[in-house]
């Protein structure tokens, strides 16, 4: 695949249908469409890791696209990112994103209604949710899918070592599946639902690390997306306003490409600053909302690809 930093945004934008399409058409062709959406996008993480981890903190409000594949793409998007981050083989890399890529397929179309509901979830709902993890590891079993490993996380990726886990309560759970949990909680709270609003990517991964601050795979999936992600709206020392573009040398020291000046008016020209200077420190997490202009991901993409 041969693209430019600015035409990825398009790329991932066309193949996001095709996952769709491969997660939710036919049985007949599941399997050979979901090794190919699966190698297209890991060729789009290889292109540009950050661009990739961008798309996970900026994600589209509620109501753009399907929410249940995309919070599919995202959570896959996150495991491979601390897989790699924790050193695991490219087979092992590619077996956390094509788990957390189906993990949920028995209830993708009903993430999507969930996304959007207020009231409480109902006594059926509860029912599907408690045993979507059994369900989607069926469902991919019937269609073909043969890896052990990988239907073993699907079917145990709520499990939790403790006990306290569905939908077994089982004690013993392999790597793979709390990788699977950690990233499937990471990256729904940075969504917007109906009933709360998202989460930065710093109270995101300050939740993670309540929920297991002595696992290396929490701290490598926050590690991974640093405590300014790629893609986070800052206000730096300075007064002026960026996008941060890549990680520095330091998980709270990123590179910030800028889209003001320091009476923040939006300049024709980015400058690339280095947090780690304290005249350029990020001072503030801004939500897209609050800044004075639109980013366009292509925008972005050829920020991410000039740093």
């Amino acid at each position: 695949m041969v693209v430019s930093h600015a035409g990825l945004p398009a790329e991932w934008h066309r193949v996001t249908g095709e996952v769709k399409q491969a997660l939710c058409g036919p049985p007949s062709q599941f399997a050979e469409a979901l090794h190919s959406v699966i190698d297209q996008l890991l060729v789009l993480i290889d292109l540009s890791p950050e661009l990739a981890l961008s798309q996970v903190v900026r994600q589209p409000v509620t109501g753009s696209g399907h929410y249940g594949v995309n919070h599919s793409i995202h959570a896959a998007t996150a495991c491979h990112a601390a897989a790699r981050q924790l050193g695991w083989q490219p087979h092992a890399q590619r077996q956390a994103f094509q788990a957390a890529l189906t993990m949920n397929l028995s209830i993708l179309d009903l993430q999507a209604r969930l996304a959007d509901q207020v009231s409480p979830l109902t006594a059926k709902q509860r029912e599907v949710i408690h045993g979507h993890p059994i369900r989607s590891a069926e469902m991919l079993s019937a269609v073909g899918i043969a890896g052990t490993d990988w239907l073993e996380a699907v079917r145990t990726h709520h499990e939790v070592p403790g006990g306290s886990g569905y939908p077994c309560g089982m004690t013993d759970v392999s790597e793979l599946a709390e990788l699977l949990r950690f990233a499937d909680v990471y990256t729904a709270q940075l969504s917007r639902r109906a009933n709360r609003s998202a989460m930065s990517p710093h109270q995101a991964g300050r939740r993670l690390h309540q929920m297991s601050a002595s696992s290396p795979l929490t701290l490598a999936l926050i590690k991974a997306f640093g405590v300014y992600p790629p893609g986070s709206m800052v206000r730096l020392a300075s007064g002026e306003l960026g996008v941060v573009v890549r990680s520095g040398e330091k998980a709270h020291l990123p590179l910030v490409a800028t889209l003001t000046n320091a009476a923040g008016e939006s300049t024709p020209h980015s400058v690339l600053r280095d947090s780690a200077n304290d005249a350029h420190a990020v001072v503030a997490l801004l939500s897209p909302q609050a800044m004075p202009l639109w980013l366009s991901d292509e925008r972005l993409a050829e920020l991410i690809g000039s740093a």
